[in-house]
Parts: C-alpha cells; structure tokens; sequence
C-alpha cells in the first residue's frame, strides 16, 4: 500500500490512457472494486457494486448510473418525443431554440410496443430502406437493413413468432432484444465516393450543478466506395468495429479517419462554390448544428438523470450529413471507443481521455482532500464550479455567481470548443 490517491480501473476501453494520466500525477492503481478509498473509478461495464459506497463531492466516477435514458436508442428517442409533446403543448415559440425532431432525427419507430410496430408495418410498404437496430447495443452489433416490402414482411413475421410463442408472464424468460427501426438516410453526402459520419463528444463533467463540454473529434469513413443498395454492411456502417470485417481495412486503415482540419479543408475545396456554403463550414456552420442538437438531446434527458457530485461521462455523438448538408443525429454512445487504431486516433484520443479526466489547478472542491483535485476538465479560459456556486467570472459577465437557478448560457471558448452550463 502507497500514500494514494488511488484509481481503480474496469475493462479495456482507454484503461491504457487513463492509468497513464493518473500514475504521471502520482496515483496508486488498485485492482479491488470492494475498496471504497479510490479517488478516481473508470469503469467501462456499469454494475450495482461500482456505485456502492460512493462517497459524494470527495470521489470521481465514470459513467452516470442511468445514461442509458440518453445513451440507449429507444432512451434517446423517448426523451426527444417528451420534449416533442411538451413542445407542442406550450408552443414552440417560447423555445424557438428547439428544433423539431424531424429536423435532426430520421423517423424512428419502436418495434417493442404492438402499437408502433404495426403503425410500422403499414407505411412500409414501398421501396424504401430502413435501418433496424437494437436499442443498448454499439459498434454496429445486431444492425441490419429493410430495403424493401418483403424484408419488412419477414421480419414482421419473425416478430409475431416470437411473440406468439413467448411462454406464460407467469414464468420468467429472457424478453425479446428491443429494437428501433429509423429511415435510412440514402442519399448522404459523400467523400471521395465513400460514406462517412463525424464522431464529437459530449462530456458531462459533472451532474451537480451540470456543466457539459463539447469536442471535436474526428470523421469515419467506409474503406469502399458507397452502394445504398449493397448487401456489405461495411458499405453502410462507418465504426471501425465494422470497417476492420472489410477485406481492405489493412491497406487503407489510415484513411478510414480524417481529422476535422481534412475534412474542413476537403468541403473548402469540393463544395463551397459548387454548393454556395460558406468558408470553413464545418468550423462554423456544421459545428454550431452539432452542438445545438447534442443541448437539445440533453435537455431532453437532464431531468432523468441520477445526479451526485463526482458522477461524470463521456458520450461519443454521430452525426450523418446528406447531400443537401443536412444534419442528421444517429445516436448517442455511452462509453464510446477510446482505441487507437490508426495514425489519428492517435493524436486525438489521448486528448479526448486526459481533457475529459481534466487537469490539475488551485480550484479545489470543497470536503476533497488536499491533494486530490476533483477533476473538473478546464484550462485557463475555463470556468470552474465549486460544489454550490460559480467561484470565477474571468470568462464573462454575462454569467454572474448566484445561488438561484441559473438561465442556460453558452460560453465560447476556442474556436471549436463551448463550455455550458446548467443547474
């Protein structure tokens, strides 16, 4: 046993990283999840035993206990139909700041609930792909394609069998994997003749007050060129979980990730006269899209979420742009891969993993002890929160300290990153 402060970590998803972050500051790895005198808990796979014993404002721990409300398929999709409702009711205009979710999310069914499955069945009945995925899966596990009627009408048929032979409720048995199916957006923007979608993240750096972070990450391209109607899910899925199945993942790893300056620097290129968009798009345009739509995903779960000083998360957000450069939301990952596969991941994600745990400055919250920071992610242009107030107004005035609950502010930072705040 050393002086401490400890770390413990779970799984292998940037263990690499963060074990290399903690231990260039002096901390213990500990390898036994019972101990309760860790500062700092990483665990890639949630259980009950990680948040036993959590010890509020002194201690660090990855992943909020219930993200699935915004991370899982039909999580995100309730969320954003609450707030649709909500919308409607009190009328959009008082929060002109929403979009519609047709503006950002493609339509979406559930095929767990009789009713939406068979609303479902019924406009699908023309030839047009849809894209049906489990709701608590990710890097493209258990997705396939309807690209028409009679896919639709199998997997109707697989459905009612299933549920037709589902023993007694009396009796216990593992239920169905619940699934959405969302309208395939066939028609994307593309690069050098392949498909691609952007990987950002959405860092919950604390729940209590909330104090959320935005990033640039990187693009994911298809190692071959894009077929709407091949059967090759490595044509239709852009994660590298599904690109190394392709046969030519070997050769062209490299290119498979572009860095945003690429891609900022390819649509200058490719699209600004020939499309009429504006110098550096994806730095202006296409970033504040991406943020707007990561807020309004959060707002639309924040009231869900178990909030206690200390939880924090990283969520890796996907967005799609089609080929009138509308921007499109196809979901939000919980514990998002954190590997280094090629030359770019490289250099992004270890900044992705040392921002999100944050670095260390006089800010201290209060009840920690001396030499434990609690990790709020900052630098010098960042406002620090304490555990009740706001301590620093070197950013902006327009955000003052008080102790009543605070409007939604947006403070921009460097050019691709915001601070938001809310309590």
């Amino acid at each position: 046993k050393g002086p401490g402060p400890y770390f413990y970590i779970s799984g292998s998803n940037g263990a690499g990283l963060v074990s290399i972050y903690c231990q260039r500051r002096g901390w213990q790895r500990i390898y036994d999840n019972r101990r309760q005198d860790y500062a700092l808990k990483w665990c890639e796979i949630k259980c009950r035993e990680t948040y036993y014993h959590f010890k509020e404002g002194e201690q660090l721990l990855y992943q909020i206990p219930n993200n699935r409300v915004l991370t899982s398929k039909i999580g995100l999709l309730s969320c954003l139909r609450e707030q649709e409702r909500v919308m409607k009711k009190v009328g959009r205009s008082s929060n002109s700041k929403l979009l519609k979710m047709e503006e950002f999310f493609p339509e979406s069914f559930r095929l767990d609930l009789k009713d939406e499955r068979n609303a479902f069945f019924e406009i699908c009945k023309e030839e047009q792909i849809w894209i049906c995925k489990p709701s608590c899966s990710n890097q493209g596990r258990g997705i396939f394609l309807l690209k028409n009627p009679a896919a639709a009408n199998t997997l109707q048929a697989k459905l009612h069998s299933s549920e037709r032979d589902l023993p007694s409720k009396r009796v216990q048995c593992r239920a169905p994997q619940a699934r959405i199916v969302q309208r395939y957006i066939h028609q994307p923007l593309l690069l050098e003749g392949k498909k691609f979608d952007v990987r950002s993240y959405l860092l919950i750096a604390c729940t209590a007050p909330y104090v959320l972070f935005f990033a640039q990450g990187y693009v994911r391209l298809t190692c071959t060129n894009y077929d709407a109607m091949s059967d090759d899910l490595t044509v239709h899925l852009t994660n590298q979980y599904m690109q190394k199945k392709n046969s030519l993942y070997s050769q062209l790893k490299d290119e498979t990730v572009w860095r945003m300056e690429h891609f900022n620097s390819y649509v200058n290129e490719k699209f600004t006269k020939t499309d009429g968009l504006p110098k550096d798009w994806v730095f202006t345009v296409f970033t504040k899209r991406m943020q707007q739509i990561m807020l309004q995903c959060f707002l639309a779960a924040k009231h869900k979420l178990d909030r206690k000083l200390g939880y924090f998360d990283l969520i890796g957000c996907d967005f799609l742009i089609d080929e009138n450069f509308k921007v499109w939301l196809l979901e939000m990952n919980a514990n998002p891969a954190l590997h280094t596969d090629c030359k770019v991941l490289r250099d992004i994600i270890p900044t992705v993993v040392y921002e999100s745990l944050g670095k260390r400055g006089n800010h201290r919250v209060a009840g920690a002890d001396n030499d434990i920071t609690l990790l709020l992610p900052w630098n010098k242009d960042i406002l620090l929160l304490s555990a009740c107030h706001m301590e620093s107004t070197e950013i902006s005035t327009r955000c003052r300290p008080r102790k009543s609950k605070l409007s939604l502010a947006m403070l921009p930072l460097e050019r691709n990153k915001w601070l938001i705040f809310l309590l």
